[in-house]
């Protein structure tokens, strides 16, 4: 095993380490004796210290993650102070059998074969030996330590389920491999495509080949990385009876895994309608018995209300809460990270995130491309269960959240369902549907229901807080651009001595954060400013961020940044049942009064800026649309304004 071990003279030593060989290698300072060599044996393990971190950075550089993540120091427990010098060899050491405990809280273990048992009970020794009665230890270096893949970790079975689907193919295979270039995943993955279709290794091999449209395929050694991970994947005729299916699945996973104890990701890439038949199979056939298990499942979370919570039971029975990561794919945005970010680790803005300085805050989210309106959008769920009971309300907890305990995922989870119960009842009045107007033979068909494909809403969150702030949420699809931002307007200046200089429009003196994820990453920042010159004229200008000049780094898919979370254990951009729950709550009421009063959705043109009634209602609660301002500045400087074609 490649690690640095450590011995007490009483215990036996292993027959590849005799103290002659130990002298040879570290010189006079090899065997020491007694606590009079207490300084002797500090500097030899400062010695081997800076040996074994020269050699962690050259092998961090050529394994990744793994090894950070392997050599976590996880010891607490006082030691004597002749084991000081050498705290790192020791974590080194029983970074395999540590290992189980860093993806999540679940109990697993590694293979036995990998570990070397005589190493492990002699640093066992160590800490239990009263240092009065025993040897200071002598200090054994392995010449492999780090020049090797950690291939003890834990063995990872990663099973995309619905593996021939555009999802799978689009999107879940390309982010795995790109992780698997990265180095994100461990040596001894197995990829695993479950469908009903019948293929064999070498098809799904080939499709996988073929859609590989990830932003890795134009680096260095990208062939050959793509041939290792292709010789990993494996594909499972499930048959049309999932209880079979699985129990080959299962199988499967067994042979690759061998006797190791295994940890297991199942990627549920499925409809709705046949969610629950494979979830439950799964449970019941499918599950490591000796590490941990997690299921991915897609959104949208259930159809109504009760639909969703029949879900969630059936799945609780089966499952246990940690082991279920429902991924909103658009929480994968670096926007939603940064949210906690900016607001939690800046002086300047975590004082102002309240109801004394934030009049309004809106949340916009549109796409170009109408692609989907063939599918869930016209047809059945329509955006406000697809796009606003996850994404949306997501957004706007996280945005409008306490200061959780910690980074924990569950501790973050908790002050987001907080803020759900207390989004107050949305009134329709305070509603705008839309549904896209198109001409095209396909579309036409669809065009008869109701479902929306637009939707706008003023809610309130009723706590001390935020009582009395507007929260004005935008999306929609088949829009002029794709959009995706946060603004947040602040209240104007008491009092201020300079909005004269403004002209007639006050507007223009509010100070306003802009987080934006499209069309280009950045943090804009208006503030008033004098415009140079004689005189004295004030002008709305922008302090930005633009992601593009200031980091020279490719930014991951989003479906790469969120397969790692469920990787790491990492919960906190996932949805639990409770947020689920209460993010129903908010919407059941208003889905069941549009469905009675059969509200028609306002007709919109492919292309365009959306309903007319958007605006209407940003105006009723006071919040100026974007564009807004930059139209009045351009009218009082005696210039044209074209509002068409203002990206803002």
């Amino acid at each position: 095993m490649a690690g640095l071990a450590v011995s007490a003279s009483p215990a036996p030593a292993p027959a590849s380490f005799r103290p002659a060989a130990a002298a040879s290698r570290f010189g006079p300072c090899a065997q020491v004796a007694g606590p009079a060599a207490n300084f002797r044996t500090r500097v030899c393990g400062l010695r081997c210290l800076i040996a074994a971190k020269l050699k962690f950075r050259k092998a961090l550089k050529r394994h990744g993650w793994q090894l950070r993540r392997n050599l976590e120091v996880r010891a607490n427990d006082k030691v004597p102070d002749w084991l000081e010098a050498t705290p790192l060899t020791e974590n080194i050491m029983s970074r395999d059998v540590q290992l189980a405990y860093d993806s999540g809280g679940e109990t697993s273990n590694t293979c036995p074969d990998t570990l070397d048992s005589s190493v492990i009970e002699q640093s066992s020794m160590h800490h239990k030996l009263n240092p009065s009665e025993t040897h200071p230890p002598v200090l054994k270096e392995d010449p492999v330590l780090f020049d090797d893949p950690p291939e003890s970790a834990a063995p990872l079975c990663i099973a995309v389920i619905g593996a021939t689907g555009e999802l799978a193919k689009n999107k879940v295979f390309p982010a795995l491999f790109a992780l698997y270039y990265s180095g994100f995943l461990p040596q001894n993955v197995g990829i695993f495509g479950y469908s009903r279709k019948t293929l064999t290794d070498e098809d799904l091999r080939s499709m996988i080949e073929a859609n590989l449209t990830c932003r890795v395929d134009h680096h260095e050694n990208c062939d050959e990385k793509l041939n290792e991970f292709l010789k990993r994947t494996y594909y499972i005729d499930a048959g049309y009876d999932n209880k079979d299916g699985m129990v080959k699945l299962n199988s499967k996973m067994s042979q690759i895994e061998g006797n190791c104890a295994a940890n297991r990701i199942f990627y549920l890439a499925v409809p709705q309608e046949a969610l629950l038949d494979v979830a439950l199979s799964l449970a019941d056939s499918a599950q490591t018995m000796q590490g941990w298990n997690r299921i991915i499942i897609e959104k949208p979370f259930g159809f109504t209300g009760l639909s969703s919570h029949r879900v969630t039971q059936s799945l609780l029975s089966r499952f246990e809460e940690e082991q279920i990561y429902r991924i909103d794919h658009l929480l994968g945005k670096d926007l939603i990270e940064n949210l906690t970010v900016l607001r939690f680790s800046n002086l300047v803005f975590e004082p102002l995130w309240s109801r004394t300085y934030i009049r309004n805050v809106q949340v916009i989210f549109s796409e170009e491309t109408a692609a989907e309106i063939q599918g869930r959008y016209f047809g059945n769920y329509g955006i406000i269960r697809d796009i606003v009971h996850s994404h949306i309300l997501q957004t706007i907890a996280l945005f409008a959240m306490e200061p959780p305990v910690s980074l924990d995922g569950e501790d973050i989870r908790d002050e987001k369902v907080k803020v759900l119960r207390s989004i107050r009842q949305v009134n329709l009045e305070d509603v705008v549907l839309g549904q896209l107007k198109d001409t095209s033979v396909k579309v036409d068909r669809y065009t008869k229901s109701l479902t929306p494909t637009y939707f706008a809403a003023a809610m309130y969150i009723d706590n001390s807080r935020w009582d009395g702030v507007p929260f004005l949420i935008k999306t929609g699809i088949g829009l002029m651009e794709n959009r995706a931002e946060i603004r947040i307007q602040f209240r104007h200046v008491p009092g201020n001595i300079y909005r004269e200089r403004f002209g007639h429009d006050i507007d223009l003196d509010t100070n306003e954060l802009i987080l934006r994820d499209q069309p280009e990453e950045a943090i804009l920042l208006k503030v008033n400013n004098k415009v140079p010159g004689l005189g004295l004229q004030l002008d709305a200008s922008e302090l930005n961020l633009l992601y593009r000049d200031r980091y020279n780094v490719e930014l991951p898919d989003l479906y790469e940044h969120l397969l790692l979370d469920v990787l790491d254990g990492d919960s906190h951009l996932f949805m639990r049942s409770d947020e689920v729950a209460a993010a129903w709550n908010v919407l059941t009421p208003l889905i069941h009064e549009i469905d009675q009063n059969r509200i028609a959705p306002e007709l919109y043109e492919a292309g365009g800026r959306g309903p007319v009634n958007a605006y209407y209602l940003a105006a009723k609660h006071g919040i100026a649309p974007p564009g807004a301002a930059e139209a009045e500045k351009c009218i009082l400087h005696g210039k044209e304004f074209d509002t068409a074609s203002n990206r803002d």
